[in-house]
């Protein structure tokens, strides 16, 4: 059960209703739910983080398929509910192999038919598990990605580390009830 609801909608203050507005041209779903019900209650930073997700989610230099894989890498890391629920429906609708999927969701590694997957998820569970990324990893991931590129993986998998912390904290429900959970691993 959810720690804290969305407000509800008779109660939106003018700048909730702004946020929502923004959430629901921003969101496939139409609706503000998940981390952005909760952002409702700080409009304030809700519109900020609403931003930058929105931005970092558009087309920029990683592939969606490479975004979304690291997001449910680190989704499975923190066993991150509504993440994961979100994020490996729209991985697998941007070509992310359904056994990748499958083996993330089980806490296995995976086997990449690419090398750019197998690094991304590599460098996104090097830093979800102890925030730190050997040279050699490194390397390997700034010889694929650049320097641009790195900087947009790395903002990424902090970013969708601090949803997971946020969504965990707020103990934020996933909708659906039939929804296949992560298991504490």
């Amino acid at each position: 059960m959810a720690r804290i609801d969305p407000p509800a909608l008779d109660d939106l203050s003018s700048e909730q209703k702004a946020l929502r507005d923004l959430i629901m041209k921003q969101r496939s779903t139409g609706e503000a739910r998940g981390p952005f019900g909760v952002l409702l209650h700080a409009p304030d930073l809700g519109s900020r983080v609403a931003d930058f997700v929105n931005y970092l989610l558009s087309d920029t230099r990683l592939s969606h398929r490479l975004k979304e894989l690291a997001i449910i890498t680190v989704a499975r890391r923190y066993t991150a509910q509504y993440e994961w629920w979100i994020h490996a429906r729209r991985a697998e609708r941007h070509g992310l192999e359904e056994e990748i999927i499958e083996a993330i969701f089980e806490g296995s590694k995976p086997t990449f038919a690419d090398k750019e997957g197998d690094v991304v998820h590599e460098v996104a569970s090097a830093l979800a598990s102890d925030g730190q990324m050997g040279d050699e990893l490194y390397q390997k991931a700034e010889g694929l990605f650049g320097k641009a590129g790195m900087v947009e993986l790395v903002t990424i998998i902090g970013l969708y580390m601090m949803i997971a912390v946020f969504l965990n904290a707020f103990q934020v429900d996933v909708p659906d009830p039939n929804a296949k959970l992560l298991k504490e691993i």
